[in-house]
């Protein structure tokens, strides 16, 4: 007689009474949870325990089931029916979230990517209605940690994370986490207005080209502001019900820009769980096949030999590639691929609003080839806009693997804030510049982050957690700076290691 039962890395898994019988297991295996069901791998180690009289041969399963649990992780799926699972942590309380995952509102892959590791914090920034949130997942639940069990795991701050959620619980009594509405509509209605006023230059004053050339630039405000609102709507951070910011986010995203929203979901998500974590951060897809990013990750990519393309000079051809070519040249396309490839249909019709509004705008004034030009040409400046602006708070930044380390210790040492003003507000969005108070708080209305920010320093000084904020000028260049020295990192790793 034998039991098979999985040890997660990081989220211990049961095993029976050792002296019933023998367990067999990679090192770190141990007993520690009580469940219902057999824990599953989320990349963690077979135990395979076998009662008296077993016969050896049994053994040969520990090899033949490890493997299919490394299989089920690095693919995401379940294997061998119910004993190669991913689950995860929240409250002591472990979770199969190996067939919810594809019905995860929020994406696969974000929930995923805490498979085997507690997400205790996470699913505390991420939902607003929490209560009727564990509802739901109360069918997903198969066992405690037992009393004995540390609820902190080793890679982790418990002093730190302790302390963050009682700032956390004194930000909501404070009333932080509640929003403005008037802030936000009259947010929404300056940009109305200046793609009001970007249409009636044209109308009003002809299309020469100074008015062409307004028209653009006043259009390019339009979507760069678009994208902070719609942001804030995606963030669930306007109003308490997930109903209505959803419908906000898809007007926003979708008839004003022309965009997705399930495929930002999806995106951004993932990057606000492990930020600046490859692989797990889509926001660093460009690594390695058009930027070495990071110092850890450079070194790597030098010593495997590995040249995608001439890392060295990448501070020179991030001018070309990157800022102005992001957006007219990838988003621009791929969104259209990802809603077809999905099926999302919802999303699509909400981007043939905002085509066909442009088009029956700006065609009988321009002319098709007039309306392409000034398409491309605020798709051109916005792309420079967005560009400069996502990236100064994270390309500068620690750049790595996952390491399972602590909610605040994730989001501190990949992202920094830029000074406040009136107009790095306006210009960022009022998130992008407090980058550290948006990572730790995502649901928190934007015109709430200067309040929060001395919490969050004093946090941070207490714990010897850096804190980093610059002017916006010195963010702009440190992302220049940051890809200069990463490039000559891989260079000397390629040639000398």
């Amino acid at each position: 007689k034998a039991s098979l039962l999985f040890r997660p890395a990081g989220l211990p898994c049961p095993s029976p009474n050792a002296a019933r019988g023998r367990v067999f297991a990679a090192p770190g295996a141990d007993k520690s949870l009580r469940g219902r069901r057999p824990c599953g791998p989320a990349g963690g180690r077979l135990v395979l325990f076998i009662a008296p009289g077993f016969n050896p041969i049994l053994l040969f399963l520990t090899e033949i089931f490890e493997f299919c649990s490394l299989y089920a992780w690095f693919r995401g799926q379940t294997v061998l029916g119910r004993i190669c699972t991913q689950n995860l942590r929240i409250d002591r309380k472990v979770y199969n979230i190996s067939e919810f995952i594809r019905r995860h509102p929020g994406g696969s892959r974000v929930i995923s990517h805490y498979a085997g590791q507690d997400a205790t914090d996470p699913f505390v920034a991420f939902h607003i209605n929490k209560g009727l949130v564990s509802k739901y997942m109360n069918s997903l639940l198969i066992g405690e940690l037992a009393p004995e069990q540390p609820s902190f795991e080793p890679t982790k701050n418990k002093e730190l994370t302790n302390e963050f959620r009682e700032l956390r619980a004194t930000v909501e009594r404070m009333g932080l986490m509640k929003s403005n509405h008037l802030f936000f509509l009259l947010y929404l209605l300056h940009i109305l207005l200046l793609d009001v006023a970007a249409w009636l230059i044209l109308w009003v004053f002809g299309t020469s080209f100074v008015t062409f050339l307004l028209s653009a630039v006043l259009l390019s405000i339009v979507q760069a502001q678009a994208g902070w609102l719609q942001h804030d709507f995606g963030h669930l951070s306007v109003f308490g019900t997930s109903t209505w910011n959803h419908l906000l986010h898809h007007f926003i995203i979708g008839h004003l820009k022309g965009a997705p929203a399930s495929w930002w979901n999806h995106m951004h998500f993932q990057h606000h769980a492990k930020p600046n974590c490859f692989r797990k951060d889509p926001d660093i897809n460009m690594h390695p096949f058009f930027f070495a990013l990071g110092k850890v990750l450079s070194v790597e990519l030098g010593k495997q030999k590995k040249k995608y393309m001439p890392y060295n000079h990448q501070h020179k051809y991030f001018f070309l590639i990157g800022p102005p070519a992001l957006l007219p040249l990838y988003f621009q396309w791929y969104v259209f691929y990802f809603v077809i490839q999905r099926k999302k249909w919802v999303d699509l019709a909400w981007m043939v609003t905002f085509y066909a509004r442009i088009f029956l705008s700006y065609v009988p004034l321009l002319g098709l080839k007039g309306f392409l030009g000034l398409f491309f040409v605020v798709r051109f400046l916005e792309s420079n806009w967005f560009v400069w602006v996502t990236q100064m708070n994270h390309i500068p930044m620690h750049i790595d693997h996952d390491r399972n380390m602590d909610w605040v210790s994730t989001q501190l040492q990949a992202t920094c804030n830029v000074h406040k003003s009136f107009f790095n507000d306006w210009f960022s969005g009022g998130h992008l510049n407090f980058q550290i108070e948006h990572h730790l708080f995502p649901t928190m209305p934007r015109h709430n982050y200067h309040k929060v920010a001395p919490l969050v320093q004093s946090l941070c000084a207490k714990h010897g957690v850096e804190y980093q904020s610059k002017p916006l000028l010195s963010a702009f260049a440190d992302i220049v700076y940051s890809l200069k020295e990463s490039g000559q990192l891989w260079l000397d790793a390629y040639l000398h290691q």
